[in-house]
């Protein structure tokens, strides 16, 4: 049984589906949570999806970028990894979160999904396997580590998703990020024809303006070029839906209405704090491993977990014996990326001028080969031995 419809859950089931395992997957929501916006796909992530036979479909809905670019607030770049447009397989995706969600559940067997359906009864004894797959508030984890909680990490996040290329605003295939004084603005390419814009700015724990626009215009509507015209857009594509909306009911309302600019407070776990498995429950996902959204591998981790934990269930003598196995391969790696992706906020999150211009001044110096070299230890990541061939 997995607890949970995410994207770790999903593929949790599908590998396992796969694998000839009778799965059950209940999500206590109405619907799948098709909220996010965007994500990038890097290789790592890519291989699980050839493994779990929907890299195609994915593809399909996606675009394929050349690299990512950091930029200063006023436009000069800051440091960047250029991808080689020939190696097609090795290029990340850009890819509506939505769409993801979609290609995985749409390869579940009918009836391995069940909506509207919450996870309590973790002592029942009718599955031989409970998976959290159930995100940063896991009750899955909390019977398993009840003394790890979610840390506040000092800064939001708002995301948006516009029905339009990034070509219309000058852009190229590419995930460009800006940073400034403790904040951030980024936009991608996403899907066959969107972009994903996002930002970043320090602010406490549960603060909520009634309208998030005039906050982010007020940060970052003076930075350099698209960024200015991104929020206009936004802007407007915000009042649309608003006047499509008015007057229905919530339950009239489809999966691409409603508030068209996101607002989420990062949390994460103390790395290597929570034990991946107690007994016959194991954790995937932000249950087991939430980390901030700085190295673009939340999905990709989640991914991973779905395939290693599928070899080790196909390889060990007992299930006991897999989730061992499965803990020993993934805590070392979840562990190492979570307190990189802490350093990472650290350092976007500066503040004082004088350690913004040497932050910015050691990013300008590190040869990009370095820059690409300090991101293999998280994309070239590779499913277990014979997994991506089954």
């Amino acid at each position: 049984m997995v607890a949970g419809g995410g994207i770790g859950g999903l593929a949790t089931a599908l590998a396992l589906q796969r694998s000839g395992w009778q799965v059950t997957v209940r999500e206590r929501g109405q619907t799948l949570d098709r909220g996010g916006a965007g994500l990038v796909l890097w290789p790592n992530a890519l291989r699980c999806l050839a493994a779990l036979g929907v890299e195609a479909a994915v593809r399909d809905r996606s675009t394929a970028l050349t690299g990512s670019t950091i930029r200063r607030a006023d436009g000069r770049r800051l440091s960047g990894i250029s991808l080689d447009p020939a190696a097609a397989s090795e290029r990340p995706l850009g890819i509506v979160r939505a769409d993801l969600v979609d290609a995985l559940a749409g390869s579940l067997a009918p009836g391995v999904l069940r909506l509207g359906d919450e996870v309590t009864d973790l002592g029942s004894k009718d599955a031989d396997l409970l998976v959290g797959a159930d995100g940063v508030r896991s009750v899955v984890r909390r019977s398993i580590a009840p003394d790890v909680e979610p840390d506040y990490r000092g800064y939001t996040v708002w995301r948006a998703l516009l029905q339009v290329s990034a070509e219309s605003f000058g852009g190229h295939p590419e995930l460009v990020e800006t940073w400034g004084a403790g904040m951030r603005f980024g936009m991608v390419p996403v899907g066959t024809d969107s972009t994903y814009v996002y930002a970043a700015a320090p602010a406490p724990a549960g603060e909520r303006c009634g309208d998030e626009l005039p906050a982010l215009l007020e940060r970052f509507g003076h930075w350099h070029d698209p960024i200015p015209d991104l929020l206009a857009a936004v802007q407007a594509a915000e009042l649309v839906s608003a006047k499509s909306l008015r007057g229905r009911g919530p339950r009239s309302r489809g999966p691409e209405d409603g508030v068209r600019v996101l607002r989420h407070d990062i949390y994460d776990l103390p790395p290597g704090r929570t034990p991946l498995h107690r007994g016959r429950r194991v954790l995937v996902g932000d249950a087991a491993h939430a980390m901030e959204p700085n190295l673009g591998q939340g999905a990709g981790l989640a991914l991973e977990d779905a395939v290693v934990l599928d070899h080790a269930l196909a390889t060990e003598p007992s299930a006991e014996a897999a989730l061992r196995a499965y803990a020993a391969l993934r805590a070392p790696r979840v562990t190492a990326l979570a307190r990189q992706s802490r350093q990472v906020g650290r350092l976007a999150q500066l503040t004082r001028p004088t350690a913004v211009a040497l932050r910015d001044l050691a990013m300008q110096l590190t040869p990009d080969r370095l820059a690409r070299s300090a991101t293999s230890a998280a994309v070239d990541w590779r499913p277990p031995s014979g997994l991506s061939s089954r």
